[in-house]
């Protein structure tokens, strides 16, 4: 994609919409989302206001992992469609005025990979070198990987095993190789030739391995060890990342999106700064504030409201001290934010709209996933053979191993799930919602009949944000100003002003069940939006609804008096 604009963070104006393809829109009605059916709903898109979107995985892949195990980087997946479906997609697309990024996943590749075959079949091969193998006669060491179990898998007729950090299905790719690494380049390359905007870049900060891979003190009652703090952000993966945006990203004009966990606040600047290694990252400390371990469902935490504010306050600092971020409430490896965020009684169109607004106005580029424009929630399963994840299945059986009852580990993986975002998005109240006229690969949510994108006011007041923040009469405020986050409010009012030259912006949202109120002169701010029908202003004194989120800009009086 030629993008042609003075100022080289063009993406700091963007707003842009993730699609799981396999969920989004049925085309041919297999029960499989598809390009075509991204392509027949670029109008909805166009019209909801988002100005890009990032597709999921649509490579050649097995599906062990949805998409995430790619057994070819530049092969297009049959049950997706083919490159010419794509090449159509991306031209109407850009004719729409909307850009495309891809999943860029380069940590690891399918154990279908013709690169790893061919390192199984002959020990000679330079594929080998592609991938991390150890000899040894039982596991290299005692690390867990992400989806559990051990890292390594001894191969079925040699005294050898290699390394996975997530599924076995997925082999990590070696790094240190670097004729790997400019294999991988190549393929970057001719994919933003092709014309896409930029990456988002999976599990990136996973590449570098610390070298003596030595054992850890067990922590869990497997005997194994989390392998995050050997395999995640390890000194040295400066070189790595330098190399990579170097030889690929900074030939082009485009976006890059880090998913980069593990990078401790001090090295934000390494990653986003002037000379970064990316436009922009995701920042999980806030969003995964339910557990304590992002990979360990049974561990959850009993947050508050307060807890929350001075995490995102954190982050947003930290985010604005460095460079951009990358804002979101949800994303395909979370449930949803209605869910998770907001008590069951609350769990309303009013509260998944406040919810909107408590995110969209921090400075960054606001990130949406499919369906949360809608208010969905997450499923309600009763077997843990309903599920497609292997997460949630990791965990179900991890929870029981670490003592939990059946039933407490079905409430752990329900509230936790990855499908809770990955059901297909419910068009319409026909029966699969409209998404296909067949038995999707995956059931529907139970509430798809009566919440959908027909007459959906959350929908709407996605809409309205959108263009608050992309055409409004703060729109400069919204995507250049400062933030600064506001103290004088009680403990569950999460408050923040945003600050571009003249104008101030005042953001407030009720992240709790009980009636709050603050102190605000009523006389001195214009309403821009309110999660709710009604809105208590008395003249020194703001009364806020549970969940309930409301946007003022102050009147300046110099400027809108005209004075």
């Amino acid at each position: 994609m030629n993008i042609e604009m003075k100022d080289e963070k063009w993406w700091e104006k963007e707003v842009i919409y993730q699609i799981y393809p396999k969920s989004f829109k049925d085309s041919n009605n297999d029960g499989i989302g598809d390009i075509q059916g991204i392509r027949e709903k670029l109008p909805y898109l166009k019209e909801l206001g988002i100005t890009m979107i990032w597709i999921c995985p649509i490579f050649t892949s097995p599906m062990v992992d949805n998409g995430y195990d790619i057994s070819d980087f530049e092969g297009i997946n049959p049950e997706f469609g083919t490159m010419t479906d794509f090449d159509q997609l991306l031209e109407e697309a850009n004719e729409l005025g909307i850009k495309v990024i891809l999943d860029l996943v380069i940590n690891h590749t399918s154990d279908e990979h013709p690169w790893f075959q061919s390192a199984l079949k002959d020990q000679e091969s330079p594929y080998r070198d592609y991938y991390i193998f150890k000899e040894g006669k039982t596991e290299p060491n005692n690390w867990r990987s992400i989806f559990g179990g051990s890292v390594w898998e001894k191969l079925p007729d040699e005294e050898v095993y290699y390394f996975h950090a997530f599924d076995k299905k997925q082999p990590d790719l070696n790094w240190e190789n670097p004729a790997l690494r400019q294999e991988l380049y190549g393929m970057i390359n001719r994919w933003l030739e092709k014309g896409i905007a930029g990456f988002r870049i999976d599990s990136i900060t996973f590449i570098k391995k610390d070298q003596d891979f030595a054992s850890l003190p067990a922590d869990g009652v497997d005997g194994l060890a989390s392998c995050k703090s050997k395999t995640r952000n390890r000194p040295g993966i400066d070189v790595f990342l330098n190399e990579l945006k170097r030889e690929t990203f900074e030939k082009y004009n485009c976006v890059t999106v880090g998913e980069a966990p593990g990078v401790p606040y001090e090295e934000y600047g390494d990653f986003i700064g002037d000379d970064g290694y990316f436009s922009m990252i995701f920042d999980f400390n806030y969003s995964d504030i339910d557990v304590e371990s992002g990979s360990d469902w049974f561990k959850r935490t009993n947050w508050t409201t307060k807890e929350f504010k001075e995490k995102l306050k954190r982050s947003q600092e930290v985010l604005q001290a460095n460079g951009w971020g990358a804002n979101f409430i949800e994303n395909h490896d979370q449930p949803r934010a209605v869910s998770k965020f907001i008590k069951p009684k609350y769990q309303t169109d009013e509260a998944a709209k406040a919810l909107g607004m408590l995110y969209f106005f921090l400075r960054g580029t606001p990130f949406i996933y499919q369906a949360q424009e809608l208010g969905m929630q997450n499923a309600e399963r009763n077997k843990i053979d309903q599920f497609n994840d292997i997460s949630s299945i990791d965990n179900y059986h991890r929870s029981i191993q670490e003592g939990f009852t059946p039933e407490e580990a079905m409430e752990f993986v329900n509230q936790r799930s990855r499908d809770n975002t990955r059901t297909p998005f419910p068009w319409n109240y026909s029966q699969y919602g409209g998404f296909s006229t067949t038995t999707p690969w995956l059931a529907m949510t139970e509430e798809y009949p009566s919440r959908n994108a027909q007459q959906n006011q959350v929908l709407a007041h996605y809409k309205k944000m959108i263009e608050l923040r992309q055409q409004g009469i703060v729109s400069d405020t919204l995507t250049k100003g400062t933030i600064i986050f506001l103290d004088n409010v009680p403990d569950n009012i999460v408050a923040y002003k945003r600050v571009f030259k003249e104008t101030e912006v005042y953001s407030y949202t009720n992240l709790s069940d009980t009636v709050e109120l603050i102190p605000f002169e009523k006389r001195m701010f214009d309403l821009l939006l309110n999660s709710h029908d009604d809105l208590v202003n008395e003249e020194n004194e703001l009364k806020l609804h549970p969940y309930q989120s409301v946007l003022f800009k102050k009147i300046n009086e110099v400027s809108d008096n005209g004075n």
